[in-house]
């Protein structure tokens, strides 16, 4: 970390921006340099250097890689070309017969995926409630391999209880995975909750800038984190050495970014809390959400989406849609401008009508990325959106 500090006397803000900070040995540069080099050379005959092939490692995703998995109090750390990468890395973990418990109301990428490879028998698969305690215990009464979980989860913004889940998961011999894309290590670390991976996708709120792909996976144990980095060098579904660059980029704001945009969230989720065109707002940071006490407990903060359904369904939708500023109509999150998104058309329309109904995604859902924009300027462009989702209705009654 440069300067010889002790990395354990640090907080999680000071290590994301001191990483790689005065590392660079030839110039002095404060900045960690980029290795573009696809290649690196031996220093003998059966002697490779620490480096080979960047496919297999590269000096400035490892410095990403080593950033996160401190982050996240991890053992180990791989750097995947995409978040979907970190996920189909992860899952090459469970064998041909192997149970693995998903989460019914998960993201719709990660429904497709799991779906098709336990379609073609990759492994068999139980879609499962994890917000009911019952439903989660019965599902684990019968011996598992591995448990996935999403906390809180897209676009839905549902916690479970990972402490305990994981808990009765390792009682039942499974290893637990949590997607901690929507917190991050800054609001919550699920594997000093109990789990086992951790899987990011770093697109969002780490890089924070809506210019990379990427994604991580960091495991509590160094051996399982070895099996990790193998299956992603084998099947070449690491991260470029420049997209990890800006990654750690973006890594070194993170702090004060989710700063703000928890503090917007908080006050979109404010004003649309009790407004007549909205039938519920989803956010984990209103006291009154069901389940605010757990995110109280097991997060340090409530994150920057905010879910809403609108009484009118997809017609108010469309009216909301129609004119409104300074939220682009558009997928992925996490970045400084602000984004609305309508799952059930774009981020989950993937899964099948059936799924979408048991997950509880409607037409009338939508989910608002929340960025760093004035809150008093989206908070004005919120109020003549749901004036025109609701002026319709009015006249219809």
């Amino acid at each position: 970390m440069g300067n010889g500090v002790n990395e354990g006397d640090l907080d999680l803000t000071t290590r994301a921006i001191r990483a790689g900070i005065e590392d660079d040995r030839h110039y002095g540069a404060v900045v960690p340099p980029l290795h573009l080099s696809s290649t690196f050379s031996f220093s003998g005959l059966d002697q490779p250097r620490r480096h080979d092939y960047s496919r297999s490692g590269n000096p400035t995703r490892d410095l990403l890689g080593e950033a996160l998995c401190t982050m996240e109090a991890g053992a180990g750390a791989c750097v995947t070309a995409t978040g979907m990468a970190a996920i189909t890395v992860v899952l090459q973990l469970v064998e041909p017969g192997n149970r693995l418990l998903a989460p019914a109301d998960c993201y719709g990428g990660t429904w497709r995926l799991i779906d098709a490879l336990a379609r073609r028998g990759a492994f068999e698969v139980e879609w499962v409630d994890f917000h009911d305690e019952s439903a989660w215990k019965k599902a684990l009464a019968t011996p598992a391999d591995m448990v996935w979980l999403e906390s809180p989860t897209n676009p839905l913004l549902r916690l479970v209880d990972i402490r305990s889940i994981c808990k009765r998961s390792h009682e039942s011999g499974a290893r637990v995975v949590v997607d901690n894309t929507f917190l991050t290590p800054i609001l919550q670390q699920p594997l000093v909750l109990g789990a086992d991976i951790v899987v990011h996708s770093t697109t969002k709120y780490i890089n924070g800038h809506s210019d990379v792909l990427g994604g991580a996976v960091v495991c509590a144990d160094c051996n399982l984190a070895k099996r990790v980095a193998w299956w992603a060098n084998c099947l070449g579904l690491t991260g470029s050495a420049f997209d990890s660059w800006m990654t750690s980029r973006g890594l070194r704001t993170l702090d004060v970014r989710m700063r703000q945009h928890q503090e917007n969230a908080l006050a979109v989720a404010h004003l649309l809390d009790g407004h007549p065109a909205v039938s519920r707002v989803h956010y984990p940071g209103l006291e009154h959400h069901p389940q605010h006490r757990l995110a109280v407990a097991q997060q340090r903060g409530f994150g920057g989406i905010v879910s809403l359904e609108l009484a009118g369904g997809k017609p108010a939708v469309r009216r909301f849609l129609n004119g409104l500023r300074l939220f682009s109509l558009a997928e992925s999150l996490g970045g400084v401008e602000s984004l609305v998104a309508h799952p059930a058309t774009m981020t989950h329309a993937a899964m099948s009508p059936a799924a979408r109904r048991a997950a509880g995604i409607g037409d009338g859902l939508l989910r608002l990325s929340v960025g760093l924009e004035s809150a008093r300027d989206l908070s004005r462009a919120l109020t003549r959106a749901l004036a025109r989702a609701y002026q319709r209705e009015v006249r219809s009654a």
